[in-house]
């Protein structure tokens, strides 16, 4: 007789999506050190990779082409993952003196770290998510948002996963509707970039009035136009730190195909917009073999 297979238990996956800023000012800096910030924000179908199974204790390891280096970093215990796992099972529902089980956190790092794309967010988000679905705990999106806001100004916008409108210090996120559909090549020199670093260069002569958000378009060339109009406050403050993205951003320019390239976040990453995946494919492998020093990789926008 054919003995019943074990038991597997369930595995939770989430995909932690790349964080990119196709738009970017800096419109004030707050009393308590917060910039304020305006952004137009995307996400690719590209990222880190999150598994969540059972454990009696909340338990991380790492894995994938960055994990290592994330390692090194020390990040094991402080990293956002464990950080946004333990305030969420800190909330956890308790049915009288019992407790609800823990979990083991695997994170495939596929984004490199410090990148600007918001790889440390994304995972936290991925993280809030996973862990919710787990515990089988049903919080109002308004709290989900709350405890992304602590953890990173960035996390309730990579909560939504989706087009947005982001404003203040990452408080304020609006879902935007009806993008056109359009690819991203992402290009990063492998430098790690400090987000405080980049920031603290700053001066209060620079903040901007806010442009008004881009309106409802109807096409990639219209997106275009509009996104040529706006530009990333931090670009070249980045570049002044790294010089090789300026090489970056002139390299995707030069793509066939590529309609315009801008730096992502506070960098290093840089991207560049492609109308279909034909091209966005083409782009990434010519820039890899040209430059294989660099980090590539191509994705559609979700």
């Amino acid at each position: 007789m054919t003995p019943a297979p074990a038991h597997r238990p369930p595995v939770i996956h989430r995909l932690a999506a790349a964080k990119i800023n196709l738009t970017l000012h800096v419109t004030g800096k707050r009393a308590d050190g917060y910039h304020l910030l305006d952004s137009l924000i995307v996400f690719t179908d590209f990222g880190d990779q999150l598994e969540v199974t059972p454990d009696d204790d909340l338990a991380m390891e790492l894995g994938g082409p960055f994990g290592a280096e994330l390692a090194a970093a020390g990040a094991n215990e402080d990293n956002l993952v464990m950080r946004a796992a333990r305030m969420l099972a800190a909330r956890q529902v308790r049915v009288g003196a019992s407790a609800l089980q823990g979990a083991r956190i695997k994170l495939i790092k596929y984004l490199p770290i410090a990148s600007g794309v918001g790889g440390g967010s994304a995972d936290a988000a991925a993280t809030l998510r996973a862990l919710s679905d787990h515990w089988g705990l049903s919080l109002p999106q308004a709290e989900l948002m709350a405890l992304g806001l602590e953890l990173g100004a960035d996390v309730p916008a990579c909560l939504a996963s989706a087009p947005v409108h982001m404003t203040g210090i990452g408080d304020h996120v609006e879902r935007v509707a009806d993008l056109p559909a359009f690819y991203l090549v992402l290009v990063n020199p492998r430098i790690p970039l400090s987000t405080a670093q980049v920031f603290g260069t700053l001066r209060p002569e620079t903040f901007v009035t806010a442009p008004p958000p881009c309106p409802p378009v109807k096409g990639l060339d219209q997106l275009v136009r509009e996104l040529e109009q706006r530009r990333n406050d931090l670009e070249a403050a980045a570049v002044n730190l790294v010089p090789e993205i300026a090489d970056i951003l002139a390299v995707l320019l030069d793509q066939p195909g590529c309609r315009m390239s801008r730096m992502s976040g506070s960098g290093a990453t840089c991207f560049g917009i492609f109308p279909d995946l034909t091209s966005a494919s083409s782009a990434a492998r010519q820039i890899e073999t040209a430059h294989r020093q660099w980090w590539t990789a191509a994705g559609a926008v979700l």
